[in-house]
């Protein structure tokens, strides 16, 4: 039995699969100051385990200030007059006109940062060696400080690491944390990849510890425990210790994999992955199987209508699934501005109280509010938790009409997760209505249709399983390892050495990737690399989604700043099965908002035998979700399960 676990803020989500192709899937409540406790607890109640495999948001909760997970004391042994590169930073300001603003508090205090009298040139050159009696007397005074966890970031270790290296022998010595800036992000940028190299050390002993204690129980049942990475493959428990920047975007990176499987199994070369849950909505693309990869990150910051805003956290140089992020999940509360103007979100409801139809003490409307007042969604997880559409009726009645806000607010809300759609397509020099729309989220399937006519996208996927999506998908991952360089003078030869100092984890296949600019650009597109690599093919990559992305190309020579390969260790898939359910359905009925309201038929999805069709209005419920059906569209039961809607 393989099992895929996905810990959420309020839910940690189980999807395991025997020989047979069988799933079970079930939930349990999180435990935020023992994150680990409920992932044993969820495996416990299965009789064998062979493999775990394991998304986690516990780094970014932790730089978040999550309760119960407090980062360690963290030094950093930089070059001598570089040890406020860290604070100093760009001069980004996530709000241009806040006077007030404050920069994001170092990780790092100023009295524990080491300056090194150490020097390595930009061509590579050490004019300057490192003292090792010196390194060695900062280390000491960084333990009598109680520091457990040191980052070593010196200038132009991207070409030549050997100073660096030197250093981390002496530190090991002393500290079990050391965290490299050379191993971890070797690329130009002092600053980012100065804190690339402090959020790694400060994420180290926390992740550690709880990857340890996670995977001794997984060896104890007999089985393996392999950890989801941000940019989409499964990694070793070792490398994620090692490299736990990895787990930063674990969680989402799990759907956007599972969607790109379930596209190439129904043909689709083109799909956004939009996953819709209590609290936030997610976009990113798949383009022919491959999901859309971005280089850099801003760990623990402000998000604005689905943009990371620059200059509010810490940015982290990794490779990442390119997401898109806006506050519009089914927790979101509506409520007016001073103006009188209708607004949704940015604040949610939580858990708890959670939407006042859950009956547990909310009192703001919210989006499920919303779908229950217009008879979309009745019940949660299949009868089992009734809604009170009485109580979210009252609810909007301070804001005005019930029906009427409602309706709004859901317009309001997908308005905004388009916003969010655009900027992984629109923005990326894609046309969203070339893409079909892949939802899933336990709110994805009710605003999926809706959203898609918006974007002008005619087709719609709702995957099976949709409230524990994210899961599934890491049955469906490969294994995924990473390295570059920066400044190769030999771009084949540069690559052949990435791939040979990957070659130990037996790759199935190597991805090759550079990050290119023209000459005098401040930033890089990441671009394929063919085999053999050639500077032209390169530049004819790099000019064409140039020219996707912003409109132009320009007569000047092209800069390769860093090569990067991923080795791909293809994993054995699971057999899902075809529905089981045969004859012809039958559907009760109930009213629901078009627009005006419509008597709608509802069907129970596990119900549905494979090839069903039925047009709109209909809405379709399961377990952990509903999936509606507006006017003009057509629903049919394709393979695997997944609802596909056309316009």
């Amino acid at each position: 039995m393989i099992v895929a676990v996905d810990v959420g803020g309020t839910f940690t989500d189980f999807v395991a699969v025997d020989e047979e192709g069988r799933l079970l899937a079930y939930k349990i409540l999180s435990t935020p100051r023992k994150p680990e406790q409920a992932v044993i607890d969820g495996l416990s109640r299965l009789p064998k385990v062979e493999e775990v495999l394991h998304a986690s948001t516990i780094g970014t909760n932790a730089l978040l200030g999550q309760i119960g997970l407090e980062l360690p004391k963290v030094a950093l042994f930089t070059t001598r007059g570089f040890r406020d590169v860290i604070e100093i930073g760009r001069q980004n300001r996530p709000r241009l006109y806040d006077l007030y603003f404050d920069k994001p508090r170092s990780i790092v205090p100023r009295e524990l940062r080491f300056e090194v009298d150490e020097r390595t040139l930009a061509d590579g050159t050490v004019l300057k060696e490192v003292d090792p009696g010196e390194v060695e007397r900062y280390a000491k005074e960084a333990v009598e400080s109680g520091v457990v966890s040191v980052a070593v970031s010196f200038l132009h270790s991207y070409i030549n690491p050997s100073n660096e290296a030197r250093a981390g022998e002496v530190l090991r010595r002393f500290f079990r944390y050391v965290s490299l800036s050379s191993e971890v992000a070797p690329e130009p940028r002092e600053y980012e990849r100065t804190s690339t190299a402090v959020v790694n050390a400060a994420l180290m002993p926390l992740v550690g510890r709880y990857l340890e204690e996670l995977g001794r129980y997984v060896e104890s049942r007999g089985g393996r425990l392999y950890v989801m990475s941000s940019s989409g493959g499964l990694v070793t428990v070792e490398e994620a210790a090692r490299r736990p920047v990895h787990l930063i975007e674990s969680g989402p990176a799990g759907g956007v994999v599972a969607a790109a499987e379930f596209a190439k199994i129904l043909g689709l070369p083109r799909v956004i992955s939009f996953d819709m849950g209590g609290t936030t909505a997610k976009a990113g693309t798949v383009v022919n199987s491959e999901p859309s990869i971005t280089t850099e990150y801003e760990v623990g910051g402000e998000a604005h209508h689905g943009r990371l805003v620059k200059g509010s956290g810490y940015p982290v140089r990794f490779p990442f699934i390119d997401l898109a992020e806006v506050s519009a999940g089914g927790g979101t509360i509506i409520w007016r501005d001073e103006g009188g103007a209708l607004r949704v979100g940015p604040v949610s409801a939580g858990a708890e109280p959670g939407p006042v139809c859950y009956g547990r003490g909310g009192v703001e409307p919210t989006i499920t509010d919303a779908n229950v007042v217009l008879g979309r969604v009745a019940q949660l997880l299949g009868g089992e938790m009734k809604l009170d559409a009485d109580a979210a009726y009252k609810s909007f009645r301070r804001l005005g009409d019930p029906v009427e806000v409602a309706w709004s607010a859901v317009q309001l809300a997908n308005l905004e997760m388009a916003r969010a759609v655009r900027l992984v397509t629109v923005e990326r020099g894609l046309d969203p209505s070339e893409f079909a729309l892949f939802a899933f989220g336990g709110a994805g399937p009710q605003h999926a249709a809706e959203l898609a006519e918006e974007l002008g996208v005619k087709t719609v996927v709702i995957p099976p399983g949709p409230g524990v999506f994210t899961a599934l998908g890491m049955l469906f991952a490969d294994s995924k390892f990473e390295a570059r360089a920066s400044y190769p003078r030999d771009l084949e030869e540069a690559y052949r050495r990435l791939e040979e100092s990957l070659s130990p984890v037996g790759p199935t296949y190597y991805v090759r990737l550079a990050d290119v600019r023209y000459q005098g650009q401040g930033w890089e597109l990441v671009v394929p690399v063919g085999r053999p690599a050639s500077l032209e093919e390169v530049r004819r990559a790099f000019e064409e989604k140039h020219l996707a992305t912003y409109g132009f190309r320009l007569d000047k020579p092209i800069e390769v700043v860093t090569v990067r390969v991923f080795a791909v260790v293809a994993r054995r898939r699971p057999r899902l099965r075809e529905p089981e359910a045969t004859g012809e359905p039958r559907p009760t009925y109930r009213r629901v908002y078009f627009g005006e309201w419509v008597e709608t038929p509802v069907y129970k999805r596990e119900e549905l035998p494979r090839g069903f069709k039925t047009e709109g209005p209909a809405v379709i419920e399961e377990r952990h979700s509903a999936t509606v059906v507006p006017p003009r569209w057509r629903v049919e039961v394709g393979p695997l399960g997944s609802l596909v809607l056309r316009l």
